[in-house]
């Protein structure tokens, strides 16, 4: 069986990309939730389970392979069930999808600083940083020409929920948690990918945990 070993669902970002590619590829699995920043996840990122990540999660284990990243995660997992069920079938929507993967796995770094993931909370609206600013004008132009070009008659990016709605799935949550102001199709896009199961699942799930990072419940 998979085993994915992830941080607080309340903040880690690219935890719940991994747990969400692993729940979407329908494959059974173990997991292992390891809070940050406390002296266990000091201990944990020098242990063997950790070491091939340099002590950073989500990290899948399938036997003896261990893949870390999120969207390392994503493509192990499409190639292990099967790539429609992570990329779109038509390939423009396919090279569009993985492009848009991409730039959220390398870019926004304004965004990730500033707005960090919380679900539990709420603040109230904030002025921005010029940076944050052009990282969400970004985003959202992304969402825009997806939406326009493939979205179609579906809710999400491509039409069908799909890895590229993965990696956008936590943006969603900081834009939610900072009640950033959002064009009309935007909101809608977000209402649905609150409203996946899997998404809810993680959200719902991140109530319950005990654990609080103090610098993550303030707003900056």
């Amino acid at each position: 069986m998979l085993k994915l070993i992830i941080g607080n669902r309340a903040y880690s970002s690219w935890s719940m990309r991994g747990w969400l590619a692993v729940k979407q590829s329908g494959e059974e699995f173990e997991e292992l939730v390891v809070p940050m920043f406390d002296d266990e996840w000091e201990k944990r990122r020098e242990g063997d389970e950790f070491a091939p990540s340099l002590g950073k999660v989500p990290i899948l284990w399938d036997g003896e392979c261990v893949v870390w990243d999120s969207l390392a995660i994503i493509e192990f997992l499409a190639d292990r069930v099967g790539r429609d069920r992570f990329w779109p079938t038509d390939g423009a929507a396919r090279g569009m999808a993985r492009s848009m993967a991409a730039e959220m796995h390398a870019s926004f770094a304004n965004l990730r600083r500033e707005l960090p993931m919380n679900v539990r909370k709420s603040f109230p609206p904030r002025d921005l940083s010029d940076g944050v600013k052009d990282d969400i004008n970004r985003i959202l132009q992304l969402w825009a020409q997806a939406r326009a070009r493939f979205g179609g008659t579906g809710n999400f990016l491509f039409g069908d929920y799909c890895a590229a709605d993965i990696m956008y799935a936590p943006v969603v949550t900081r834009l939610i948690t900072y009640a950033v102001p959002v064009p009309p199709f935007a909101a809608l896009y977000m209402k649905a990918v609150l409203s996946h199961p899997n998404v809810h699942q993680w959200i719902d799930q991140a109530q319950d945990e005990p654990w609080v990072i103090e610098q993550y419940e303030a707003a900056a």
